[in-house]
């Protein structure tokens, strides 16, 4: 089955005439011929064929080209754009570059992230800077430089993880930078709402992407926690992308600063 395609999707134009700048975009490579789509890329493909123009935003040029190319495919507009989101001045060209190109920017959806490290002994502080470069000050810099950028009435929307909410990960660094998610959002809901702007987080748990994979790989212990999700089985990264596509969309018009937990009910047992 093609990357591109969704298997269950029935677009409704939940997303018309928007303009959406996806941040983290690209699927991480693999050499597997039947990878799964990474969170980025289906969150853009989907924002697509609801009827968005998509700017779609990767470190990799060759990422950020595969995603717009799939997303032209839907018949949607598809702009690659290349920068470090770590990077202040390159995280707000970015941003310029996306709300030039498309006419307007409505929605951002920042997808960014990567795991170093084993516990603290094993953490070195320099594991740990580059992890909460990418995983917290990232976003940061994106919502600083994007919320000036969205028009009135737009959604951000944050793509987190459920090592936020509990010590699931043997990477002190990724644990804490996913719990600062929480705050971030809260924040910038707070910041955006006197122009209508929400800003939200969606909570993946174990989803089935390339970097899930790496990481089952890694670490023997995640595979045998698939037995313990009540619905039984890895989620998809276009289940993902449904939960983003509808906290951009004005069916969740009064939904701000709230976590949106996508994980088959792991995180409730």
């Amino acid at each position: 089955m093609s990357e591109s395609r969704h298997p269950a999707t029935h677009p409704v134009g939940l997303l018309a005439g928007r303009s959406v700048l996806v941040v983290g975009a690209g699927t991480r490579p693999s050499d597997d011929p039947a990878a799964p789509v990474g969170n980025g890329r289906a969150v853009a493909v989907l924002a697509a064929r609801e009827g968005a123009a998509v700017a779609c935003a990767d470190v990799s040029p060759s990422a950020a080209a595969a995603t717009a190319a799939l997303v032209g495919e839907t018949g949607a507009r598809g702009l690659p754009v290349v920068g470090d989101a770590t990077d202040p001045a390159q995280s707000s060209a970015m941003v310029a570059e996306a709300a030039r190109e498309l006419g307007s920017l409505d929605g951002m959806v920042v997808n960014v992230g990567i795991g170093l490290g084993a516990g603290l002994a094993d953490t070195s502080p320099q594991e740990w800077d580059r992890v909460l470069a990418v995983n917290l000050s990232a976003p940061f810099l994106a919502a600083k430089y994007g919320l000036p950028a969205i028009a009135d009435g737009g959604s951000i929307v944050f793509v987190g993880s459920v090592a936020g909410l509990r010590a699931s990960t043997n990477s002190p660094a990724y644990d804490s930078s996913k719990a600062g998610l929480f705050g971030l959002t809260r924040h910038v809901a707070k910041e955006g709402a006197p122009r209508g702007i929400r800003a939200n987080l969606v909570v993946p748990g174990l989803i089935d992407t390339p970097m899930g994979r790496e990481a089952s790989a890694r670490r023997a212990s995640r595979s045998t926690s698939f037995t313990r999700i009540p619905l039984a089985r890895q989620g998809t990264a276009w289940e993902v992308a449904e939960a983003v596509a509808f906290l951009l969309s004005d069916r969740a018009s009064y939904i701000t600063g709230q976590s949106l937990v996508v994980d088959g009910g792991l995180s409730t047992v």
